[in-house]
């Protein structure tokens, strides 16, 4: 390494040098690039201000320095090779991208411009330095930003390449989508779905493929699952080229290392088949439901018209034998009222079963009254309290939904009333905007529903089968120990709606 100490004659030649730059020392000194003069030995002979801004020292400081002494240590020697080269002649001058080390101890990059100057007295070497740290920042952040969109896409190739091998022979239809709504890849059984080559989907927009019916009716599912949702999903699609199906899918999000969906996994099974048998249940139900009530009306009828009859004609008979008996026959009579009772009680039980079985009064009196007569008949026969309102329910229903609405009513008390241990019940029977709502509500021991469903009872599975068939609902909110509520809502035409408001 170079002596630091300054020779005489160096500093004879820095005095020559400003004198014979005088002309251009202003215009170096005022000059956005950083400039110094150094002798063959690096030692610094003038700086400008730039420069000395750069390096946060004033020009003494810089030229009680040596050229070696503004690099990083580990770059010094690297640094000094080259300058050793220019002193030797080798070369002429240099240009390198470099590390500058400022008074602070930071660091800064500089592209560093060395050349020989050898018009002068003694030959001098001028250093030119241009600020480019931003500048590198700016290439440093970009070459991150290449590497993650680089490992980004390796990720991204081998995950589809897992994908591949794993859903390869998959029955199910598979695909990877892009975040432009492109097919990234797709599984056989996904071509088989939509009747189409892998190399016609591949590569090609979703909307290209499966056609603008088939992608409007997507489009919600392909939002939520680019917001980062996992999306679940039964629904029927147009596809072009293939018609309706029925599929059920799921949606997985894939986020970057920032956690924004950049593609994602769709996995789709084809349940036409198992949609089609579910139709064809739902007629054989709604055929059972039919008949059922077919033959409850039958029975009603025969109860009624012909059985309750012949039983009020026995009691008459009963009741005129009474008044021919001679009075002085008290044991007889006393067995004649007691015949009369009981046959009168047969009769009331038999027009109640009757009702029960088939009430006339939804057609004459509609859902709302004939329900309060069912809650007001099982209050006087089980010395309960019911208590029942209903308000808004619209005169016109449908026939079917009155006899679901009053299935439900019925099959609910009965079973409220059989096993809840409650003496008190809340029916509410409300009419809104686009739905009749039945609520019966108890606050006795409880059950678990789904404990419930999977038992030998029929109730709630007769209770869910009626409202399918009239594209109802049926909620239960039930704890053990915390009371019951049944829930059933029906939906209605509101063009045909014609309300009253009920007590």
């Amino acid at each position: 390494m170079p002596r630091r100490k300054r020779s005489n004659e160096a500093l004879k030649t820095a005095e020559a040098t400003r004198r014979y730059s005088g002309l251009f020392y202003e215009a170096f000194n005022t000059s956005p690039v950083g400039i110094a003069l150094e002798d063959l030995e690096g030692q610094p002979l003038f700086a400008n201000a730039a420069l000395c801004s750069m390096l946060g020292l004033s020009e003494e400081e810089m030229r009680a320095k040596h050229c070696v002494e503004f690099s990083p240590p580990e770059d010094a020697k690297k640094d000094w090779a080259l300058f050793e080269q220019l002193r030797a002649g080798s070369i002429d001058h240099y240009q390198m991208d470099k590390r500058f080390l400022r008074r602070d101890g930071s660091l800064i990059w500089g592209r560093l411009t060395v050349s020989l100057l050898n018009h002068c007295a003694s030959p001098l070497v001028v250093a030119l330095v241009e600020d480019i740290t931003e500048k590198k920042a700016a290439e440093e952040e970009l070459r991150r930003v290449q590497e993650q969109e680089q490992q980004r896409a390796d990720q991204e190739r081998r995950a589809l390449g897992t994908l591949e091998s794993v859903t390869k022979q998959m029955a199910a239809a598979v695909a990877c989508c892009s975040r432009d709504l492109r097919y990234l890849w797709a599984n056989q059984g996904y071509a088989n779905l939509l009747q189409c080559p892998l190399d016609e989907i591949v590569g090609r927009p979703v909307l290209e493929v499966v056609g603008k019916e088939a992608f409007e009716t997507l489009q919600p599912h392909f939002e939520r699952v680019l917001a980062g949702h996992d999306v679940h999903y039964e629904e029927e699609l147009n596809y072009q080229g293939v018609g309706s199906r029925w599929v059920s899918a799921a949606y997985t999000p894939m986020l970057d290392a920032d956690g924004v969906t950049n593609s994602w996994v769709a996995v789709v099974v084809d349940i036409t088949e198992r949609k089609l048998a579910e139709e064809a249940l739902s007629t054989v139900s709604q055929r059972l439901i039919e008949a059922q009530e077919q033959e409850r009306s039958r029975l009603a009828r025969e109860l009624h018209d012909d059985i309750n009859q012949r039983i009020v004609l026995l009691a008459a008979n009963l009741d005129l034998l009474k008044e021919k008996v001679s009075a002085s026959l008290p044991e007889i009579r006393r067995h004649i009222d007691e015949a009369y009772n009981r046959v009168a009680d047969l009769g009331n039980d038999i027009q109640a079963l009757s009702h029960r079985l088939h009430s006339p009064k939804l057609e004459l009196l509609g859902l709302a009254a004939t329900a309060r007569s069912l809650c007001k008949e099982v209050s006087d026969q089980q010395g309960l309290q019911i208590d029942f309102h209903s308000e808004n329910v619209p005169e016109e229903l449908s026939q079917e939904i009155s006899i679901c609405l009053f299935r439900v009513l019925q099959e609910s008390l009965q079973n409220a009333t059989k096993h809840s241990g409650s003496r008190h019940f809340q029916v509410l029977l409300l009419g809104k905007s686009n739905e009749v709502e039945l609520t019966v509500q108890d606050s006795g021991i409880g059950f678990e529903p789904a404990e419930a469903i999977k038992g030998r009872g029929l109730g709630l599975t007769s209770m869910r089968e009626r409202l399918k068939l009239v594209a109802g609902q049926l909620f239960i909110d039930s704890k053990r120990y915390e009371g019951t509520t049944i829930r059933a809502r029906v939906p209605i035409n509101p063009g045909t709606r014609s309300a009253r408001a009920a007590g």
